[in-house]
């Protein structure tokens, strides 16, 4: 009856541990900014059980679209999500890594899913410039612009 008592108690003390760190706000400060290993353990599990031959390939279509998506929210947890006016792109870009996948990996998969990862990899390297010029893009237009000014007054003969 000892041993269950010492049992018992190692849980009460377990449950009063996470409860008094629940109150400093420790769990939420994490969960804040962890969140995203929600949606990353799922797709890491689609390829575990891809590899481990208990499924067949089509689950990493959806894996690797989960892992591309808890990256850039990770990304955006650290960085802040300022930063998805220009990462946003990437739900088009995480398709595009699980069709490769499929392709990669499944001797079956068609020419079409290939293409078709191709295209839509395409898409979203097109989307990303394009945000990239719209948000950050003035910054390196005015870099350019320094360099050129600068190279242009460095190189002018000197007529004295």
């Amino acid at each position: 009856m000892t041993r269950n008592n010492y049992s018992v108690g190692l849980l009460l003390i377990g449950i009063a541990v996470i409860l008094l760190l629940g109150k400093l706000g420790v769990f939420s400060f994490l969960g804040g900014l962890l969140w995203p290993v929600f949606i990353l353990l799922p797709g890491v599990v689609f390829h575990f059980l891809y590899f481990s031959r208990v499924l067949p390939a089509g689950v990493l279509v959806p894996g690797g679209i989960l892992v591309t998506y808890s990256l850039m929210f990770f990304f955006c947890n650290i960085f802040g999500w300022g930063a998805m006016s220009y990462l946003w792109p990437g739900f088009i870009f995480g398709v595009a890594v699980g069709l490769y996948e499929l392709h990669l990996f499944d001797r079956h998969a068609g020419k079409g899913v290939f293409t078709a990862a191709m295209i839509l990899a395409l898409l979203s390297a097109v989307f990303f410039a394009l945000a990239f010029m719209f948000t950050a893009g003035i910054y390196f237009i005015i870099f350019v612009l320094i360099v050129v000014g600068v190279g242009l007054i460095m190189t002018r003969k000197r007529s004295w």
